[in-house]
């Protein structure tokens, strides 16, 4: 990569109150972020259950008018038709801003939550690529144009343009056409780690590291095999050190200016971050106070513009359907 922009998307806490989630969302949207991930989990976080991120991002959707909403979803555990919908409906409600961060657990623990047991390596890869490739196919099962509402004949749709989808898998399988119409970015942005890039061919392939080195390594190796769009991901702390939650993700501590340059470091080598916040309630408004101002004087930043999609956002095409 040779051009020095940057995208910044942002992991926003789920563990709080609908009012306290819009709040900061709005912060989020204000400051120029282009889109927001809700994390999510087979398993019941530590502070008891709560509303799933898909639920959450769609809450937040009528709230925003260009912030881009990704929840997190689990293969190993989610309904692929019933996902495909959730997804679906949420680009619809937010006018063509959902997006889908794939998740894989295969352990022992998150698959007993619906009668499974551990998935091995190959297993799991497989799971990825049937349930992501499936969920495209049923986003696709409605041609653009196969609502027609036509008043005179009494005809809603044209029913040579949905298209079945059969599959059948070793876990799970599907038939029939999605019951929600294509969404309006034709398919919501996909975003996956490199460990899954491979399976889930993802629009934005997600990269860590120990370093910069590393995640720049790592970013080039996403690029050679095709990847749309490459994010880094960065743990933050601005202040003192604090615990690391996560042992992929580069990690910065300290004050705004040094993570300006940072992120203008970054900005050579990937697409964009998505930032990980040690304290929310601290760090969310420096980095929209301080950081992502520093970034727009300097051209780096790209935020995006009301009423765009998601896609249009990150500069991404309109995703068209296998059966146009």
């Amino acid at each position: 990569m040779t051009s020095r922009s940057l995208h910044v998307a942002a992991e926003l806490d789920g563990e709080l109150s609908p009012g306290a989630l819009a709040g900061i969302v709005a912060t989020a949207e204000r400051a120029g972020f282009t889109f927001a991930t809700f994390d999510d989990s087979p398993l019941p976080p530590p502070g008891g259950p709560r509303l799933d991120a898909t639920a959450r991002a769609a809450y937040v959707a009528t709230l925003t008018d260009r912030l881009g909403l990704a929840p997190a979803s689990n293969v190993t555990t989610a309904e692929p038709f019933h996902l495909a919908a959730q997804l679906a409906s949420l680009d619809h409600a937010s006018h063509g801003r959902a997006a889908w961060v794939v998740g894989a657990d295969g352990s022992a623990e998150a698959l007993a939550t619906v009668g499974g047991s551990r998935l091995d390596p190959d297993a799991l890869h497989h799971e990825v690529a049937d349930v992501v490739g499936v969920v495209r196919k049923l986003w696709d099962s409605w041609e653009d144009d196969a609502v027609i509402k036509d008043v005179a004949t009494g005809r809603y749709l044209d029913p040579d343009k949905v298209h079945h989808v059969d599959f059948t898998g070793t876990r799970f399988s599907v038939k029939g056409p999605l019951i929600t119409p294509r969404p309006p970015q034709g398919r919501p942005v996909v975003l996956a780690s490199d460990a899954l890039a491979e399976a889930a061919r993802p629009d934005i392939v997600l990269v860590g590291g120990a370093g910069l080195d590393d995640v720049r390594n790592r970013a080039a190796r996403a690029r050679e095999t095709g990847a749309p769009l490459v994010f880094a991901e960065v743990e933050v702390q601005l202040g003192d050190a604090g615990r690391r939650t996560h042992h992929d993700r580069l990690r910065y501590t300290g004050s705004a200016l040094g993570l300006t340059e940072l992120l203008g470091w970054l900005a050579t080598s990937v697409d964009g971050v998505r930032l990980h916040l040690a304290d929310q309630a601290a760090d969310l408004p420096a980095l929209a106070g301080e950081v992502l101002p520093a970034l727009r004087s300097e051209g780096l930043l790209i935020p995006p513009r009301p009423g765009d999609t998601l896609r249009a956002s990150l500069g991404l095409p309109r995703a068209e359907s296998v059966f146009a």
